[in-house]
């Protein structure tokens, strides 16, 4: 029986067979939510979602993209505000 923590179902499961042959059941935080464009709100490419503990062992270059504004601007918006910028 799973104790109370455990009863919800924020938290994914995954069967594992362990080297005795038994299959036990982890449980494992989701996945955080996609990021957001600051001005238009549409998906970011080239990010990660993953949890703060697994991000911090990446590189910086696998995080957000090698871009101006990258990892909080979609590439639409930032033309848009460089464009702007040199007028």
């Amino acid at each position: 029986m799973p104790s109370g923590r455990h009863k919800s179902r924020t938290l994914g499961r995954v069967f594992k067979r362990t080297p005795a042959s038994r299959v036990v059941v982890r449980y494992k935080k989701r996945k955080p939510s996609v990021s957001k464009c600051s001005e238009c709100g549409a998906n970011l490419q080239g990010t990660l979602r993953e949890r703060p503990y697994k991000m911090s062992n990446l590189p910086k270059t696998k995080k957000r993209p090698e871009r101006p504004y990258g990892g909080t601007l979609c590439s639409k918006c930032m033309r848009r505000k460089i464009i702007s910028q040199n007028r």
